[in-house]
C-alpha cells in the first residue's frame, strides 16, 4: 500500500515537471555571426531565478552541458568540447554562441530553478547562410528564332538552405513548359562545410518579341540577383509605331519629339516624318524634334520607312493652350457703395477649372461687387487651369470712404471712480480719433473692415458736453454726448435715497394714525351701543334718533378702516 502511494506521488511529480517544459521555439541564426538564444523570453523575473543552466542535445538523447549561473555569482563554463571557447551568457540569461556554423543546428535547452520549481525552455536552432552572389556563366552569343538555345548557367555558391533559383525575362518569371523554355537544376553539398551550391541552366527558344529583352536570375526570398543579359535576334521589320514625347500632355511652348519605332532587327535607321503635310527625312536616327510648339501644331503626324513608304504609323496630336484676361487688374481704388464690374476672358484648348482667393483664402464663388463695402478690400487672385497649364491674374482692391462716427456712448466704471467713453467709427483710410476733453486712453481696437473703436476714461468734476471727432483725408465727422460730473451724480443718488426714506416714514405714520383713529371710534361705538341697550325707557323718537346716530358712527368707522387699508 505504501509502495503504491509512493509510486503515485512520483508520477504526479513527473507530470508536474513535464507541464513546466515549454514547446520548442525555433530561431534562425546567420552563418558566421553571433548566435543569440533567448531563455524563457521574460516569462520569469530575473530576481526570482536562483539557477540558470544551458545544455544541448548531442544526439540520441545525450545532453551536453554548456554553462551554469547561480544567483549573485559569475557564469561557470561547463562545456569541454569546441563550445568551451564559443559560449557565454548575457544579462538576460540568453545563450551566446560565436561564429555560428551548420553544426549548431540542434536543440538547446535553458533550465531555470526558482525556489522549489524547475522550468525547461528548449529552443530549436536553424543556421542560414546567403549565397555570396549569383553569377551567370556560359552565356550564348545570340538567339535564333524557334530554336532551343542555352542562354547560360546561374550559380549560387555556399548557401544554407540550398538556394532556389528563378529565371526572369523583363522582370517576369520564367517556368519550364517543355517547349520553348527548359530549366535544369543541380545542387552540390560541400563536404567540409556542409554548405550547398545550386546551378540552374536555362534553355530558351527566342521569338521576335524578345528583341531587347533582358534576362537575369534571382534567388527566391533573398535579396540577390544576377546582372541582366541581352541577346541579339535578327529579323525583318513587320510593324512600325509612332511614339510621342511628352506622352501625357503637350503644352504650348513644349518641345515635341517624334520617334519612329520599327520591330526589325537590326532596326532601321532612316525614316520619313510627315509633319502636317510637310515631309522630313532623317538618317541614322529614329527621332525628330519640333521646338517650342504652338497651338497651330495640333493635327495629324506620320512616320514611314524610307525604303517602304507603305509601312507607316499615324498619331493625332493636340497642343494644350490657355490664355486669360482679367479687367480691371492691378491696384483698384473705389468708394464704398460703388460697384465694380469684372471682365473675365478665357481662351483655351479644353474645359477650364476656375477658382478665386481673397488674401490667400479660397472663395466659394466668383466675387460680386454690386455695392462695395469696406470688408471687400483685399487682394483677389483668379486661377484658371486647363490640363497641366495654370494661369493666374489678380488685383488689389481698396475701398475708401470718409470717416463717420457710428456710435458714441458712456458707461460708469464698476467702482464709480470714473466714466468710460466709447466712440465707434467707420471709414477708410483709417480714421484718426480725437476727443474734446483730456482723458486716459484705454485702448483702440484693430482697424478691420473699415471699423475702429476708441475708448477713454474721464473723471468729470462738472457737467459737460464731450465731442468725439473722426477724420481721414476724405472727410470728418463729430458727435457729442452729455456727461454729468461724478460729484453731482453722487449727490443726486443720496438725495434720491433721502427722499425715498422720508416718503416711507410719512406713509408709515399715516397708516399708524388711521389705525389708531379706527380703534378709538370702534371703542366709542361699542360703549354707546351698550348704553343704548340699557336705556330702553327712552321715547320712540329718541330711539329713532339714536339709530340714526349709530348709522353715522358705523359709516365713520368704515371710512376710517378703508383709509387705513390704503
Amino acid at each position: 500500500m505504501h509502495l503504491l502511494s509512493a509510486g503515485y506521488a512520483s508520477a504526479l511529480l513527473l507530470i508536474a515537471l513535464l507541464s513546466q517544459v515549454t514547446s520548442l521555439e525555433p530561431i534562425i541564426g546567420q552563418y558566421g555571426e553571433m548566435l543569440k538564444i533567448p531563455c524563457n523570453s521574460g516569462a520569469i523575473k530575473a530576481e526570482d531565478i536562483a539557477i540558470t543552466k544551458w545544455k544541448y542535445d548531442k544526439g540520441d538523447g545525450v545532453p551536453g552541458y554548456l554553462l551554469v549561473k547561480q544567483k549573485n555569482q559569475n557564469v561557470s563554463i561547463s562545456a569541454t568540447d569546441e563550445y568551451k571557447v564559443r559560449v557565454s551568457m548575457d544579462k538576460n540569461s540568453s545563450l551566446l554562441i560565436s561564429a555560428a556554423k551548420l553544426s549548431d543546428q540542434r536543440t538547446f535547452t535553458c533550465m531555470v530553478v526558482t525556489g522549489g520549481d524547475v522550468f525547461e525552455y528548449p529552443v530549436n536552432v536553424l543556421i542560414h547562410k546567403l549565397p555570396a552572389k549569383l553569377e551567370i556563366s556560359g552565356e550564348a552569343e545570340e538567339l535564333e528564332i524557334g530554336r532551343l538555345t542555352k542562354l547560360g548557367n546561374c550559380v549560387a555558391k555556399d548557401a544554407n538552405p540550398p538556394a532556389n533559383i528563378t529565371w526572369f525575362k523583363n522582370n517576369k518569371p520564367l517556368e519550364a513548359d517543355g517547349k520553348g523554355i527548359s530549366i535544369k537544376v543541380s545542387v552540390v553539398e560541400e563536404s567540409s562545410t556542409g554548405l550547398s551550391t545550386t546551378t540552374s541552366t536555362l534553355e530558351y527558344s527566342a521569338m521576335k518579341e524578345d528583341t531587347g529583352a533582358k534576362f537575369k536570375c534571382r534567388a527566391d526570398g533573398l535579396p540577390l540577383e544576377s546582372s541582366s543579359m541581352n541577346f541579339t535576334i535578327t529579323y525583318s521589320t513587320e510593324n512600325i509605331m509612332l511614339e510621342v514625347s511628352p506622352q501625357k500632355e503637350l503644352k504650348e511652348g513644349d518641345n515635341l519629339t517624334l520617334k519612329c519605332v520599327a520591330d526589325g532587327n537590326p532596326a532601321p535607321t532612316n525614316f520619313n516624318f510627315h509633319l502636317k503635310g510637310e515631309l522630313v527625312t532623317v538618317e541614322n536616327t529614329d527621332t525628330y524634334t519640333i521646338a517650342n510648339v504652338s497651338r497651330d501644331a495640333t493635327g495629324e503626324y506620320k512616320c514611314s520607312l524610307t525604303d517602304d513608304t507603305s509601312m507607316e504609323a499615324t498619331r493625332n496630336i493636340t497642343v494644350t493652350y490657355l490664355d486669360i484676361n482679367l479687367s480691371p487688374s492691378g491696384n483698384i481704388v473705389k468708394r464704398a457703395g460703388e460697384a465694380l464690374n469684372l471682365s473675365l476672358q478665357i481662351d483655351s484648348s479644353g474645359k477650364a477649372e476656375v477658382s478665386w482667393t481673397k488674401n490667400n483664402a479660397k472663395l466659394g464663388k466668383q466675387p460680386n461687387f454690386t455695392k462695395l463695402g469696406y470688408s471687400d478690400s483685399g487682394r483677389y487672385e483668379w486661377t484658371v487651369t486647363v490640363g497641366h497649364i495654370t494661369r493666374t491674374a489678380s488685383f488689389d482692391l481698396t475701398v475708401e470712404g470718409p470717416a463717420v462716427v457710428k456710435s458714441l456712448f458712456k458707461n460708469r466704471s464698476n467702482d464709480g471712480q470714473h466714466k468710460v467713453l466709447t466712440c465707434e467709427a467707420e471709414g477708410s483710410p483709417k480714421p484718426a480719433v480725437s476727443w474734446s476733453i483730456n482723458g486716459t486712453v484705454l485702448g483702440e481696437s484693430p482697424f478691420v473692415n473699415g471699423k475702429i473703436t476708441h475708448k477713454i476714461k474721464v473723471v468729470p468734476s462738472a457737467n459737460l458736453t464731450v465731442h468725439c471727432t473722426v477724420t481721414n483725408r476724405l472727410g470728418n465727422d463729430s458727435r457729442a454726448i452729455n456727461v454729468s460730473s461724478l460729484i453731482e451724480e453722487v449727490r443726486m443718488d443720496k438725495q434720491d435715497q433721502s427722499e425715498d426714506s422720508d416718503q416711507t416714514r410719512l406713509v408709515v405714520g399715516v397708516i399708524v394714525g388711521l389705525l389708531i383713529a379706527t380703534l378709538v371710534i370702534g371703542l366709542a361705538y361699542w360703549v354707546y351701543s351698550k348704553k343704548s341697550k340699557q336705556g330702553s325707557w327712552k321715547t320712540g323718537e329718541k330711539e329713532c334718533g339714536s339709530s340714526e346716530e349709530e348709522k353715522k358712527l358705523e359709516e365713520k368707522v368704515e371710512e376710517n378702516s378703508q383709509k387705513a387699508e390704503v
